[in-house]
C-alpha cells in the first residue's frame, strides 16, 4: 500500500499554504430550494496519484446514483494551486459553485465567516456513524457550536528514529522530551555528519507539541473572542525547549532555521539525521529513502516519562455549500463520501487515516506502521483556533518568525513571544 504525497500537502501545507488562501468575500447566498433530482456537483482535491482515490469515489457515486433515481453526480478534481480562486468564485457566484466540496480542516472558520458552508448540525447529529467521530476531528468542522461538514481524514506526527544508529550508540528510545534532547546531542557528538533530531524553524507543527506538552496553548477563548496564549509561561517553556535544539550540538541554526516540515523529512529519509518528527503521510518518502529498513516510529514523548506530546490534528473535511439547491441530497452525499466504509477504502487506497476511532483501530491492526500515529491520536490532539483570523496569522508566518527570531539570537523568548502574541491578537481583533 502506498501513501499519497498529497496527504502531506493537506496536513503540513494546510497550515502553511491552504489556510492562507481562504476567500475574503462572499455573496452569502443561501438557496431555499431542495430539489430531489438533477445533477450534484462535487469538488474534491486532485492527488499526486489520483487514480486510487477516484476509484473509491466512483464506487460511492455509482451507489448513490443507483439509490437516488433521477440524480447524477458530477465529480471534478481541482488542483490545489488554483483552489483559492475557485472557492472564492464559488462563494461569490452560486451558479458556478459545487454542491459538495472537500476542504482543508484549518479553513473551516474562514469559510464559515465568508458564508460559504451550510450548517449541517442537525443532520450530523442524526447521522448514526457520527457518534464514533474523533473529538478533535469533530472540532475541525465546528464553529460557535455549529457543524459545517463531516471530517474526511486526519493526519498527525510522531517520532521517526534510526534503529541502526540507536543500536550502534547503545541508546534507548526517548521517553521524555529531556531524554529526546539528550539522545539528539549524543547522536550528533558521536556521528557529527548527522543531525541528532532534525528540526526546522519554519516547521510550526513540529514545534507546537513542545509548547502543548509544557501546558501552553496557541490561543484561549472561543470563536469571536480569542486571545493569544503563545506568551504564557508554559508556552515560553515549550518555545525554549524547541529552539534550544538549534545549535551545533544538534541541528545548526545556519542550516536548520529555515527548514520546514518537508525539509526535515527529506533529510531523515536521505540518511542525514538520527531522528525526525514526521507524519503518517511521511511514510512513503521515508520508505523510498536510504533509511528503508533501518528506522522505526514511536509517539513523540511528552514532558513526563511515558506520556505522549499532543500533536496537531491535520486533515481534510467534506462540506455542503450554502448555495446548494439540493440540500437533502447534498448532505446525504457528504455522509456517503465521509462514511466509515469510504474512509476505510481510502485508507487502503491512499493511506488517509480515518476520522472514526473504531475504523482507525481496525486499520492499525491491518498496517503496523499506523500504530504509533493511532496511539498519538488516542492520547489527545490539538487544533488551531476556530477563528477566521488563523488564515492571516498563518500566512503572515507569525509563529515561524517567532521561532526564527529566538534561534538567530535576534530576540529572547520573552520578547519574541510578546511580539508574536501582539500580532496574533491584532489578527483576532480584526477578524471580528
Amino acid at each position: 500500500m502506498k501513501l499519497s504525497v498529497r496527504f502531506a500537502g493537506l496536513t503540513a501545507l494546510a497550515a502553511l499554504l491552504a489556510t492562507a488562501c481562504a476567500p475574503q468575500t462572499s455573496s452569502n447566498s443561501s438557496s431555499d430550494k431542495d430539489e430531489k433530482t438533477g445533477t450534484l456537483r462535487v469538488w474534491l482535491f486532485q492527488e499526486v496519484g489520483n487514480a486510487p482515490k477516484q476509484k473509491v469515489v466512483d464506487s460511492v457515486v455509482a451507489g448513490f446514483e443507483k439509490a437516488h433515481q433521477g440524480t447524477k453526480v458530477d465529480v471534478e478534481y481541482i488542483p490545489v494551486d488554483t483552489r483559492a480562486q475557485r472557492v472564492k468564485a464559488a462563494f461569490n457566484d452560486p451558479a458556478s459553485a459545487p454542491d459538495v466540496m472537500e476542504y482543508g480542516n484549518t479553513d473551516t472558520a474562514g469559510y464559515v465567516k465568508d458564508g460559504g458552508l451550510l450548517d449541517v448540525t442537525k443532520e450530523f447529529g442524526a447521522w448514526g456513524e457520527a457518534k464514533d467521530t474523533d473529538p478533535t476531528a469533530k472540532q475541525s468542522v465546528t464553529v460557535d457550536g455549529k457543524l459545517y461538514g463531516a471530517p474526511f481524514y486526519v493526519g498527525v506526527r510522531a517520532l521517526y528514529y534510526r534503529t541502526d544508529v540507536f543500536k550502534e550508540l547503545g541508546l534507548s528510545v526517548p521517553r521524555t522530551m529531556d531524554e529526546l534532547a539528550a539522545a539528539a546531542r549524543e547522536i550528533r557528538a558521536a556521528r557529527p555528519e548527522l543531525y541528532g533530531l532534525v528540526v526546522g524553524g519554519a516547521y510550526t507543527y513540529g514545534a507546537m507539541p513542545f509548547v502543548w506538552a509544557n501546558g501552553g496553548e496557541l490561543a484561549n477563548g472561543k470563536s469571536g473572542s480569542y486571545a493569544s496564549g503563545i506568551d504564557s509561561p508554559q508556552a515560553r517553556k515549550g518555545i525554549k525547549a524547541y529552539t534550544s535544539l538549534f545549535g551545533d550540538d544538534n541541528c545548526p541554526a545556519a542550516k536548520c532555521a529555515g527548514m520546514g516540515g518537508n525539509d526535515t523529512i527529506s533529510a531523515f529519509a536521505a540518511g542525514k539525521a538520527g531522528m525526525a518528527i514526521g507524519g503518517d503521510f511521511s511514510h512513503t518518502a521515508v520508505e523510498a529513502g536510504k533509511v528503508k529498513g533501518k528506522y522505526a516510529v514511536v509517539p513523540l514523548p511528552g514532558v513526563k516519562s511515558g506520556s505522549i506530546a499532543p500533536a496537531f490534528a491535520g486533515g481534510n473535511n467534506i462540506g455542503v455549500l450554502k448555495s446548494t439547491s439540493h440540500r437533502t441530497l447534498a448532505v446525504r452525499l457528504m455522509e456517503q463520501l465521509a462514511s466509515k466504509k469510504t474512509q476505510s477504502e481510502l485508507f487502503d487506497a491512499m493511506g488517509f487515516l480515518p476520522t472514526f476511532t473504531d475504523v482507525r483501530q481496525q486499520v492499525a491492526r491491518q498496517e503496523p506502521f499506523v500504530k504509533p500515529f493511532v496511539q498519538t491520536l488516542a492520547a489527545g490532539t490539538k487544533f488551531v483556533p476556530a477563528s477566521p483570523a488563523w488564515a492571516q496569522i498563518d500566512s503572515s508566518l507569525v509563529l515561524p518568525t517567532m521561532f526564527q527570531e529566538v534561534i538567530s539570537g535576534k530576540k529572547d523568548v520573552a520578547k519574541a513571544s510578546d511580539d508574536a502574541a501582539k500580532k496574533m491578537n491584532d489578527a483576532f481583533g480584526s477578524a471580528g
